[in-house]
């Protein structure tokens, strides 16, 4: 569970909700017609973007990634492939059936290994698929990129609408009010849509693109050495380059 996702979108909620009550009610801000311009609009735009299977694709890859995402840290991903890389030099290439292996790219790659694939195959296997995760994880991007520019956008229209309606009627006070709402409130749901949603789930997708590129290298990298039976000092210093200099130490200490 990532606990800063929720955490953020949840003070980000209360201090609006905070600041509409201090000075008025909730009431006041609820406007539906202002609300199926900004989200069914987005949605429109975005659909007119991308195809619907990619949309919906997207949706999925962005809540996994925002609330249900396990950080995997790279120091413990070298270790455990030093430690299969000794079964290796100790017992073979079967020794890793017997071996538990919880992440499941490094898993599949231990699997091909114990299968007695060529090397080619498994390195061209492995590179395939994470090239293809890489590019789910950036359509996903652009998807959220894509509704959080167009929530403020049709924000603005609902607003160009409200105004519009307001001053083609000036003579029928009872009508002014509506108007404003919805000249206002769409902008005020654009703007929440986007900053407080769309565009740090977008944002934390693209990072999570720059962390599974490396994370997903090394185990390919680690892999290989594995499959070249190299020994496991020297899989441990051709894997240390991956992490940053401040935890390099660290391992080396450890090791």
């Amino acid at each position: 569970m990532d606990f800063a996702t929720i955490i953020g979108m949840i003070v980000g909620t209360v201090v609006v909700i905070v600041a509409i009550m201090i000075g008025g009610t909730i009431s006041q801000f609820v406007d539906v017609p202002s609300m199926l311009i900004v989200v069914v609009g987005g949605l429109s735009a975005t659909l007119i973007r991308f195809p619907l299977s990619g949309v919906l694709t997207s949706f999925m890859i962005g809540s996994k990634v925002a609330f249900t995402h396990k950080k995997s840290d790279p120091r413990e991903t070298i270790e455990k492939i030093a430690e299969l890389s000794d079964i290796v030099r100790k017992n073979g290439p079967l020794g890793l059936e017997e071996a538990v292996v919880e992440d499941a790219r490094l898993a599949k790659g231990i699997q091909y290994i114990a299968d007695g694939y060529e090397p080619a195959f498994i390195s061209e296997s492995m590179e395939k698929e994470r090239d293809l995760y890489l590019t789910r994880l950036e359509e996903g991007q652009r998807v959220f990129k894509s509704l959080g520019d167009a929530a403020p956008a049709f924000g603005m229209i609902g607003t160009l609408v409200g105004l519009v309606q307001m001053l083609a009627q000036m003579d029928d006070p009872a009508a002014i009010g509506p108007a404003m709402a919805i000249a206002l409130l769409t902008t005020l749901y654009g703007a929440l849509i986007a900053n407080l949603i769309c565009l740090p789930i977008s944002d934390k997708l693209q990072a999570k693109v720059a962390v599974e590129d490396l994370n997903q290298t090394l185990i390919i990298d680690g892999v290989m050495a594995i499959r070249d039976n190299k020994s496991p000092a020297l899989v441990r210093e051709m894997l240390i380059a991956y992490l940053p200099e401040k935890h390099r130490a660290e391992l080396e200490e450890a090791a």
